[in-house]
Parts: structure tokens; sequence; C-alpha cells
């Protein structure tokens, strides 16, 4: 399987955990600290980066309009780090009631090549958090995993959205077929690259007697394939055979 079938409910319920554990990971790290997976971010830049996400995305979103709106998000420095946390606090309130008030088919832009309703910025978002959430908790030196099922959701997104809509940073000169696995989850990719192009395989329909041409395969948690693509660990955290450079061109972050 390629792609676990969430729903708004799984990524709201997913929002809703992630982000006390976000707000409590920037206070106890404090706003001066360097975040890991973020270069030349501070604790204090990484908030204003979600607080300034979080409001485009909550009045983008109820427009009930596809066409591309006119300006992205704008970080906005707070004041004062209390002002920054109270700022956080008040966006991430906003944007999940904004999202779980509205029905998932509703006309929304969005910057991928797939259909524009709402529902993409509810797994965007359940992503968002849950990513920069780790980013948090890595700054106050206590990462805990992404949770399995939405990690395995955030890997298919990854290939389903961010890969085809060209958002890719890795190398894009390379061929050949790399198989992704959850350790912890039962679910599995095929990814077929062209040099720049990328192709996401069905595995529900290849059949046994077909030739993968799979040159790369990189086996972890979801928690951990996630992380890698998204530029968070080396995919050395992972077992990796075949050409690794396949691997890694698959990152998006």
């Amino acid at each position: 399987m390629n792609r676990l079938h969430a729903t708004k409910d799984f990524w709201l319920a997913a929002l809703r955990a992630d982000s006390p554990a976000l707000q409590d990971a920037v206070v106890q790290a404090g706003p001066g600290v360097a975040v890991p997976g973020c270069p030349d971010w501070t604790v204090a830049d990484l908030v204003q980066h979600l607080t300034s996400e979080l409001h485009w995305v909550r009045e983008t979103t109820a427009r009930g309009v596809t066409d591309r709106p006119a300006e992205a998000p704008v970080v906005t420095p707070q004041p004062d780090w209390d002002a920054a946390l109270d700022g956080l606090r008040r966006e991430l309130t906003g944007t999940i009631e904004t999202l779980e008030a509205l029905d998932a088919d509703f006309p929304a832009w969005n910057w991928a090549p797939q259909a524009k309703k709402v529902s993409f910025w509810q797994r965007r978002m359940a992503h968002e958090i849950s990513v920069h959430r780790w980013d948090a908790e890595s700054a106050a030196e206590r990462a805990t995993p992404i949770e399995t099922k939405l990690a395995a959701d955030g890997v298919g997104e990854v290939l389903d959205t961010w890969l085809p809509a060209g958002r890719r940073k890795g190398p894009t000169d390379l061929h050949g077929v790399v198989h992704l696995a959850a350790s912890d989850a039962g679910y599995e990719w095929f990814v077929r690259l062209r040099g720049a192009g990328v192709a996401l395989l069905d595995t529900g329909t290849i059949l046994d007697s077909d030739d993968h041409h799979a040159r790369a395969q990189a086996t972890g948690t979801a928690s951990d394939l996630l992380l890698m693509l998204m530029g968070r660990i080396p995919a050395d955290r992972l077992v990796v055979t075949g050409d690794p450079r396949l691997v890694t061109a698959l990152r998006t972050g």
C-alpha cells in the first residue's frame, strides 16, 4: 500500500494532539535556542514562521475560491517572547477551528497539481505541525517520533504532493526505482525517478511478475522515513541498500 486513506477527522485529531506538545516544547527550549532541523533558525524564528503561516492558511481556506491568493505568508516579528507565544497559541486555536468548520470538499487554492479543496490544507497543516513539533522538541533535546499512522500519511504526502509539485531538493539527474518500507506500519511505496520526473507507483496493482527495476531500498520506521524525506535526519539512520543517492533524491526538505 502506498497511501493511508486518511480523513478530515484523522488530520484534525493529529493537529489537536501535536499543537499543545509544540507549544510546550518551544516554551521549554526558549527563544534563542537553535533548531537543529532548520539551519539558521532559532526557536523564535520557528514560532514566527508558524504564526504567520497559520494565519495565512486560516484566511486563505475560508475564502471559498480556488484562485491563487495575492500574497504569501509574511513573517511578522513579535515585540517580545510572551507576545510571540500568545500569538502562536491563538493562531493554532483559530486554524484548528477554521479547518474543523470547513467541509473537506470546500473550494480552496493550493500549490499542488491536485484538487483545489480544503482537504489539502487539513492534511498539510497536520503534517506541518507534526514535523515542526519534532523540530521544537529537538531544540529542547527531547524529540519524540511522529505518530506511526500520521507519519505514514506524511510519507505519502511527500510522494504524491510535494514531489509532483516540483519541490524536490535532492539531485534531479538520476534514474531508477526507490522502494521505501515502513517497518512499523506495514506500508511500502515504490517511486520511479526519471531525472527531473517522478512517479509514485500503485503497489496495489503491481503483480508479482512485474519487474520493479528497484535500485535502492530504504527501510525504517514511518517517522524516520518522513523525517529523512523532510531533511531532518540523514539517510544513514535508515537501512539502505542499493544506490543511496536515489533515496536522497526524494528529499523535499
